[in-house]
């Protein structure tokens, strides 16, 4: 690449004097580029050298003074990853805080969250009651499909066996899709109450920590 007169001496006091600390300049305007490679050895050019592609690469003007920095992939992906760290970390706070207004708005003492507490799990006791009762039922009626099936191929081996009515093995798989579904209701108010008690024990945590409570 070929250089002016006046930016080869420039190019030359830069290179005994070390890198650049300015940061600012009455004149804008790029100048040079310069990059420093893994080895340390320092790359110039007009416009940008090919070897400070991916590197961090300083934009110098004519007097010698840094204008910016154009980010290497290394620097960008370390900003990247801060800010989004960043990000993350603000918005924990902002939720945080906005919990921390709810509990102390809507709450006099740790009573009334007990009292909350308990409401909802016992609305969830009682759909877990009902939820047991159905699936009681259904294993009964399965009891009886299964002694009325017996009575027809191929659940029977007689030779002048009937074979099963449609409406029998019908009711007999709907028997036992109603079981499998109220089981996993089960098992998903069980996974709810577990959630309330676990929720509730950290706002009353929170709530004796703001108020003071020990």
């Amino acid at each position: 690449m070929r250089f002016t007169i006046q930016t080869a001496a420039l190019l030359a006091a830069l290179a005994c004097s070390g890198p650049v600390v300015a940061a600012s300049s009455s004149s804008s305007q790029a100048a040079f580029y310069r990059c420093r490679d893994a080895s340390g050895q320092t790359h110039y050019g007009d416009s940008k050298p090919r070897q400070c592609e991916g590197l961090d690469t300083e934009v110098l003007n004519n007097n010698g003074i840094l204008i910016r920095v154009i980010e290497g992939t290394v620097s960008r992906t370390t900003r990247e990853q801060r800010e989004i760290s960043e990000s993350g970390a603000r918005k924990q706070r902002e939720q945080r805080q906005l919990r921390d207004k709810m509990l102390m708005d809507t709450y006099l003492a740790v009573e009334d969250i007990e009292r909350l507490r308990d409401q909802r799990l016992e609305l969830l006791d009682s759909q877990y009651r009902v939820t047991e009762q159905n699936i009681a039922n259904l294993r009964d009626r399965q009891k009886r499909l299964e002694q009325q099936v017996a009575r027809f191929k191929p659940y029977n081996d007689k030779p002048n066996a009937p074979p099963l009515p449609d409406h029998l093995a019908e009711e007999m798989v709907n028997t036992v899709n109603g079981m499998r579904v109220y089981q996993q209701t089960l098992a998903g108010t069980r996974r709810e109450q577990d959630e309330i008690k676990s929720t509730f024990s950290a706002d009353i945590a929170r709530f004796k920590e703001l108020k003071g409570i020990k």
